[in-house]
Order: structure tokens, then sequence, then C-alpha cells
């Protein structure tokens, strides 16, 4: 074990399906949502709308915690439509910065919001906040260089934050009118980990390793909600919580459930390297499971403007949605 977190982690030198899912209908919408080829909705914005409370503590751990408010920003279309598919994207930062407000994101969101998704932009704990950690998350620390300990610990409260935003979304489906048999998980880096390891994770997994009495903000997190995701986007991401997972908790979810899955990465990332990209790529179709790939030739970490045979990375990921959840174009 104590090789593969040195391996794994060292992918990071600035870190910057639910297999068990269970299908929910969002007042038994059975018809596939309508979204545009081309950008035809206004834009509506609610910012800064807490989704959950999570523990700050002021040592790993430690008794002296402080409650903080989870935010994320909701973009609706400006339309009467009842039956939408949803997008929650998560930031990147290396587990230690970023934030839901990243240009890139707001762009992307405008993008699918336009086109009559629902999307979800969320902010998580981040390494500053110190989260609550599993004790075998603490004991595992050991075995990963000094230099990169607080972000190892910073993943799992980070994912559990995720997961938090989603279980808030499906609760919260009527009032933005989406239909929860259509959503999409994505995001960059750090959000791509996340991203990907809330589809391929079990719904208890990054959340059932701390009960209330350990942090009872839990009760604020929707917690016996279940959701289902349909697709992932993964820009310039990797597996690695997903190996943290089964190297601690001897958890391996990779299997032919899984949702299909879009990855986009550069060939000369510098930060999380393209080798993570092709890794995923080879899981995926040993499993048997809708896999799109994107090499981005000679691009670095963090490929927002890139084009694959003229097309921008957010026209192929909606072709790639598309495809994958039957939606209907107009």
């Amino acid at each position: 074990m104590k090789t593969l977190f040195i391996f794994t982690l060292s992918l990071f030198p600035f870190l910057v399906n639910s297999n068990n899912n269970v299908g929910i209908s969002n007042g038994s919408q059975n018809k596939n949502p309508i979204v545009q080829s081309t950008s035809k909705y206004h834009v509506l914005v609610t910012k800064n709308i807490t989704y959950a409370e999570a523990l700050s503590h002021e040592t790993i751990n430690s008794y002296s915690t402080t409650i903080i408010p989870l935010k994320l920003d909701v973009y609706i279309p400006d339309n009467n439509i009842k039956n939408r598919p949803a997008y929650v994207f998560f930031h990147g930062g290396g587990f230690s910065g970023g934030s839901k407000q990243q240009s890139k994101i707001i762009n992307l969101a405008n993008y699918y919001t336009s086109r009559g998704w629902v999307f979800y932009s969320v902010d998580y704990r981040l390494k500053k906040h110190k989260g609550t950690v599993p004790q075998q998350w603490v004991n595992a620390v050991s075995n990963v260089p000094e230099e990169k300990a607080r972000q190892f610990l910073s993943i799992y409260p980070a994912i559990r934050d995720a997961k938090a935003a989603l279980r808030w979304v499906v609760s919260n489906a009527n009032t933005y009118n989406i239909n929860t048999n259509f959503i999409t998980v994505g995001g960059g880096s750090a959000g791509a980990i996340t991203a990907i390891t809330l589809g391929i994770s079990n719904q208890e997994d990054y959340t059932d390793e701390i009960n209330i009495k350990q942090d009872p903000t839990l009760t604020s997190t929707n917690i016996k909600q279940d959701y289902k995701i349909r697709t992932i986007v993964d820009l310039w991401g990797s597996k690695i919580a997903m190996d943290i997972l089964e190297n601690i908790f001897n958890h391996q979810r990779f299997n032919s459930s899984n949702p299909p899955l879009f990855i986009a990465h550069g060939t000369e990332d510098a930060v999380v390297p393209f080798s993570n990209a092709e890794a995923l790529k080879t899981i995926y179709q040993t499993n048997g499971v809708p896999v799109a790939y994107f090499p981005l030739e000679g691009k670095n970490h963090g490929a927002w403007e890139a084009t694959v045979n003229n097309k921008r990375l957010e026209e192929l990921a909606f072709d790639f949605i598309v495809a994958q959840q039957g939606l209907i174009v107009e």
C-alpha cells in the first residue's frame, strides 16, 4: 500500500454510478428531456444557496470545530419546461483552492443552461478547512510523502461534501423542474476527480465511514436521499480517489454498471499526467462501458480552449451526453 500511495499522489505535484443507485423519478417523468442545439434561453442565476453544513477543525479531527455552510450556485433556463436535465459541476484547485465562481465554469454554465440544462456549480471544503476524516484515512497518511499529507487528507471531506450536494440537488428537484433520471456530473482537475468518484463509488462510500456522532452536520446533508448519475465528464482528472478507497477500505467499484464517461486530457499535462486518462479509458473498455476519449495533443493542464475537429470541449461533451442519455435535441 505504501508504494501505491506514493506513486498515486506523486501524479499531483500541484494537485491544483453509483453501482447501487436506485432510479429516481421526479414526478413520474418518463419522457426524455428536450434540449436545444443552440443557445435559446436567457440564464437566471441564484447564488450561494446552502446545500448542507460541515465541520471545520482547528487541527485534523480535533474537538475544536466550527460549523460552516456549504454553498452552490444554480443556473436556470428562463422557460416553463417541467422536464429538464441537470448538470452538477465541481471546480478544480487541487483540493486547496478554486471556487464555483471560476470564469471557465461560469462560461460552461451559460453554455448548457441556455440550451436547457439546470446547471449547478458547487463549492466544497478545501485543505484550509481541515474537514473530518475517517481514522483509517488518518492512519494511511503515514504512507504519504509529508509534503502531500495535507492534500491527501483534504480529499475525503471534499468528496463527502460533493455527495451531499448531489443529494441536495435530487431532494430539491421539483424546485428547479429537473428530471433526476438525467443527471450529469463533471469537473476539471480536482473537480474531475470528485465527479469520477461520485459516478463510480457506491452511495455509502465517502459518507458512511463517519457517523453522525462523530460529525453531527451529517444530519443536514439529506443523508437518506438516493441519486442516479447518468454520465460523467472528466476534464483532466484521474481515479486517484477511487484508488485510495480501494487501498484503505478494499472497495473496488469499477464494473460494467458504471455511468458512461467523457474524457478530455492534455497529452503534455504536467500536473495530472496523461497516463491517468489512458488508465481510465482502459478500465472502461475492459468493462464494456461507453467512453469518449479525447487526447488533447500538445496541451497542458486546464486546456479549456482546446478543440477537436474544430469542436470545443463543451460541444463534444454536449454530443456525448445527448447520445448516452437519449436527450431530444431541437
